[in-house]
């Protein structure tokens, strides 16, 4: 199973096309959000990972997501999910993740994504001061 994206959205919604096909509708996709009061201030944003599995795949697996404050696996974490989840093979499924985040000041955290113990997808989110 791989993530084919990884997106911090305002919004989405899944509805049924002809087929049957199902389409995902993604509003507000953003990497940045101004602050809605000066720091310290905790934010939650949604985070939606869709995945793809191959037909030859089980269809099971470990879904993590772990806030940092750096790039790097070493830099400090703020936030962490783990969900088991299934999805038939052969099809799409999406994951969303939902977390308080604490910015002491503003500035940037990366969600590090991954499914199982496979390569982490990196998602930078800043927090931005009032202009």
């Amino acid at each position: 199973m791989q993530i084919l994206s990884a997106l911090f959205v305002e919004n989405f919604n899944i509805r049924q096309a002809p087929g049957p096909s199902t389409r995902i509708d993604l509003t507000g996709v953003m990497f940045s959000m101004v602050a809605p009061s000066p720091p310290p201030v905790t934010v939650t944003p949604h985070l939606i990972a869709l995945i793809s599995c191959a037909p030859d795949e089980p269809g099971s697996g470990i879904f993590e997501t772990v806030v940092r404050r750096g790039r790097s696996e070493d830099d400090e974490q703020v936030a962490r999910n783990v969900s088991s989840f299934t999805v038939e093979p052969g099809k799409f499924m999406y994951r969303l993740v939902q977390a308080d985040l604490e910015f002491p000041d503003y500035g940037q955290v990366y969600a590090h994504c991954r499914i199982d113990r496979g390569p982490w997808t990196v998602v930078p989110f800043a927090l931005l001061p009032a202009s």
